[in-house]
């Protein structure tokens, strides 16, 4: 077992620092303090060592032994490495959010894609950052999620919530209510389902999983008294997956599904909007769930939770969920490259097992 370990292939992954006034400081290096980390995986922080050295000190922790680099190929194993994406010293105002720190979170975000864009690490966690504080060169910045797709110039995605218990994905992300309704048509729901399927598959190694569908109106909408989105798009789009092998099923009334535990009975739940998933996920595994982007060429994560400013430099910030975002990314970085290896030139596979039988 311990020759196994010893073999096993251990991706490099990145992690973003996010807002640097924020607790994503604080959770990164606590995982990092974790023996297993580097057993695992080898880990690349987009940031600033000073920003490290700081907190490291705030915090009255041991240090750890950074290797800082310049450009990613300078990475070494066995080492917490830290590439340098501040020109300048940044003026760290614990708890205070600023466009300054905005910006370093975009550049280390930008960083981390341009390296798993060209696939020189194999994934990458963002710890929380602060939207409003952040300015690109281009259109708004309404969130990593929607950023990163842009920046793969992905046709879709998918915002997936993940815990042990319980995954989430969403047809709809951060928009206001009165604009959900607009946004949702059969197509965009067909379409999330699909992904959600195919990342089911792919992402988590679990075959042909049952998905539920909730609906958008109260009660499902009551056989039409309280809306029709159920019968003229949610059904339609449930069938269509269906008729393509898609293990898919509803649509369900919310509060009912998840009142009566009926997630337990599925291996994944898609919801219509943001607070329709994301406030029973939260209640359930709040602390320990991980944000994963489903249906892009590249793997990404990130904790669950967002900046906490009120937290910072109090050491009482909970890493379990950065933790848990990393360890997930490992996990979906292995459970991608088994899968494209079984389902790689079968024919050849079958020729060669032939073979060695004989």
């Amino acid at each position: 077992m311990a020759e196994e370990q010893k073999n096993k292939h251990k991706p490099v992954i990145g992690i973003t620092i996010g807002d640097v006034n924020g607790i994503g400081p604080e959770v990164i290096i606590k995982t990092l303090l974790d023996d297993r980390i580097l057993d695992l995986c080898t880990p690349v922080i987009y940031g600033s060592p000073r920003v490290l050295s700081y907190y490291l000190k705030t915090l009255d922790y041991d240090r750890i032994p950074f290797n800082t680099i310049n450009t990613i190929d300078e990475r070494k194993e066995k080492t917490v490495n830290v590439k340098e994406c501040a020109k300048d010293k940044i003026n760290i105002k614990m708890g205070q959010p600023s466009e300054e720190t905005g910006q370093f979170a975009l550049q280390a975000l930008d960083d981390a894609l341009q390296d798993v864009t060209n696939q020189k690490i194999e994934a990458f966690v963002t710890a929380p950052l602060n939207k409003n504080t952040i300015k690109p060169a281009e259109g708004e910045f309404s969130g990593h999620t929607s950023y990163i797709a842009g920046y793969c110039q992905a046709s879709s995605h998918l915002m997936l919530m993940v815990s042990d218990t319980i995954k989430v994905g969403l047809v709809t992300e951060h928009l206001p209510v009165g604009e959900v309704v607009p946004a949702i048509s059969q197509e965009r729901i067909y379409e999330k389902i699909s992904l959600l399927h195919n990342s089911l598959e792919r992402d988590f190694e679990l075959g042909k999983g049952k998905i539920a569908v909730l609906g958008l109106n109260p009660h499902a909408g009551d056989s039409g008294l309280l809306g029709s989105e159920e019968h003229d798009l949610i059904q339609p789009a449930v069938e269509q997956a269906k008729e393509k092998g898609i293990y898919a099923f509803g649509p369900y009334s919310a509060d009912g599904f998840f009142g009566s535990l009926a997630h337990q009975q599925f291996d994944a739940v898609l919801a219509m909007y943001h607070d329709q998933g994301l406030i029973p996920f939260k209640t359930i595994a709040f602390g320990e769930g991980v944000n994963f982007t489903a249906g892009l060429p590249i793997v990404r994560t990130s904790p669950d939770h967002g900046t906490a400013y009120n937290l910072v430099g109090k050491d009482v910030a909970d890493a379990t969920s950065m933790m848990n975002a990393l360890f997930k990314a490992v996990d979906i970085v292995n459970c991608r490259e088994h899968y494209d290896q079984s389902h790689q030139n079968p024919l050849e596979r079958k020729v060669m097992a032939k073979d060695f039988n004989h």
